[in-house]
């Protein structure tokens, strides 16, 4: 197998924009931002800003081609995107070069409409740039766009617009990123659409519309980027992904960047300015999302063991309630010391206050819970279960290490997971419920308020975090939840024999 290149090389045969923001400009920026070494081919001279088009010109079609021999005889080229071309005679100039180069990956942006409305290309033109698209693995239209390669009416709405791309990718045997940018409202999904084997195949990436006047070039930045990411991983369906996320990421922060006074263009090198890095920095709710999900399994077994089961219907035995109680009693008295450490390890006065509050709310409220059903006395007997322990050493390594980002972590499902399973369970409770203080305490709002709270911290502090800290923070959480359901197991293990 040959070893991908350390950086891509990938060439944009395009039109000019001399703001930067559009055409060969935005494409070197964008295939540098995604790690790529960038090239340029000239098709057009645009005399452009952020207002829009005054001219074009175009020079002769055998300069064109003297540019695209000369870069092709020198360098090797891993990756081509294709966008302005402009007339017929530079269609097939470009089409006549791709059939003797052979690239490993072409992705077409088909410009064929302005943001007017108006059509760039002539019929001839548009049906040239069509011809094209079986030599292309990509073409990234917009709405208006996929209209014209598919000779239909505009789509309507995001249904249409797959069935539409699913009917251009099989015509033509290329792949179709379906782009959902023009549809109204603030949801704007992408597809990938591939037809090219009869069976029609569609992965959909959601998103949300930003709302931005930093569009300028979004379609030429985007097409770069996937060419890139695609160079670097062979894979359409993560290319994709990660384009989708350093463009959102790159028009969040175009008003930054302060140029022109129409649509200015979107701030390609961002991300590489707030860090240092290529990778793309999740939001705290993109975290709390894959965190969720991430222990989806460790959730929905814990909702089968027979102990949380008679703990909701009240079925349970007191014997292992008191059981559990009294191994929770324990755990709390050390949890809130791990608090106090997360509260002294804290950077804010905000972070500490809250971890502080929750680490006495761990004693004097929760344990009050544990008291009406264990005596003091009855409690100093008790000894900790070997889950306990070794649920205690995991959070304790964590304090006793000093890290505060993968502490709190550690001490994120203790609240997380408690409030889900209490508001779950809580429907279930009744006046004569005999768990009915437990149903209660994990469902009501101020322990719910808190949780919040607690997320929130964490999922900020793993959104602001390089890569390998974040990943020492989930697996962190995951071992927690891991204990959290041992810990509800721990009751009616050995044939229902209350023991750890």
């Amino acid at each position: 197998m040959t070893a991908l290149p350390p950086v891509p090389r990938v060439l944009s045969i395009a039109g000019t924009d001399p703001t930067g923001g559009a055409g060969i400009q935005a494409d070197l920026k964008s295939i540098a931002a995604n790690g790529g070494y960038g090239m340029a081919v000239v098709t057009a001279l645009v005399a452009q800003n952020t207002h829009g088009v005054r001219s074009v010109h175009v020079p002769p079609a055998s300069f064109l081609a003297e540019q695209l021999e000369a870069v092709s005889d020198d360098v090797a080229i891993d990756a081509v995107k294709i966008g302005m071309l402009g007339t017929r005679e530079v269609v097939d100039t470009v089409r006549g070069w791709l059939e003797r180069t052979d690239p490993p990956a072409v992705v077409l942006d088909p410009v064929m409409v302005a943001t007017s409305g108006d059509r760039l290309l002539d019929a001839s033109a548009e049906q040239a740039l069509r011809d094209l698209l079986s030599l292309a693995d990509v073409v990234t239209p917009n709405i208006p766009e996929l209209a014209i390669l598919a000779g239909e009416g505009v789509a309507a709405d995001w249904s249409a617009v797959l069935a539409q791309a699913a009917r251009v990718s099989e015509r033509h045997g290329v792949i179709v990123l379906a782009k959902g940018g023009h549809l109204a409202g603030d949801d704007v999904p992408d597809a990938l659409v591939d037809a090219t084997g009869g069976a029609v195949s569609v992965s959909e990436y959601p998103g949300a519309r930003i709302h931005a006047s930093n569009t300028h070039g979004t379609g030429c930045s985007l097409s770069s980027a996937l060419a890139t990411r695609y160079a670097r991983s062979k894979d359409w369906g993560g290319a994709v992904a990660e384009s989708k996320r350093w463009l959102a990421e790159s028009i969040r922060e175009g008003a930054d960047l302060g140029v022109g006074s129409g649509r200015g263009p979107v701030s390609h090198f961002a991300g590489l300015w707030a860090r240092g890095g290529l990778d793309t920095r999740p939001l705290p709710g993109e975290v709390e999302a894959d965190w969720w999900e991430h222990i989806r399994g460790v959730r929905e077994s814990i909702d089968e063991l027979p102990f949380v089961r008679g703990l909701g219907d009240g079925t349970l035995g007191r014997e292992a309630f008191v059981w559990y109680l009294a191994q929770d009693a324990l755990y709390l008295r050390d949890y809130s010391r791990v608090l106090a450490i997360a509260s002294r390890l804290a950077p804010t006065t905000a972070e500490q206050a809250f971890w502080a509050q929750a680490a006495h709310g761990a004693i004097a409220a929760e344990l009050q819970l544990h008291e009406s059903w264990i005596s003091e006395d009855d409690l100093r007997d008790v000894r900790p279960g070997a889950t306990t322990t070794a649920y205690l050493d995991h959070l304790l390594a964590a304090g006793a290490r000093g890290d505060y980002a993968v502490l709190i972590a550690a001490l994120l499902p203790c609240f997380w997971l408690y409030h889900d399973v209490g508001t779950r369970l809580h429907p279930l409770s009744h006046d004569a419920h005999p768990y009915r203080s437990w149903l209660d305490t994990y469902a009501d709002v101020a322990f719910e308020t808190s949780t919040r709270r607690a997320v929130e911290l964490v999922m900020a502090a793993a959104s602001e975090a390089d890569p390998a800290r974040r990943s020492s923070m989930r697996q962190a959480f995951r071992r927690s939840a891991e204990f959290e359901h041992a810990f509800f197991a721990a009751p009616l293990r050995e044939e229902g024999t209350p023991r750890d």
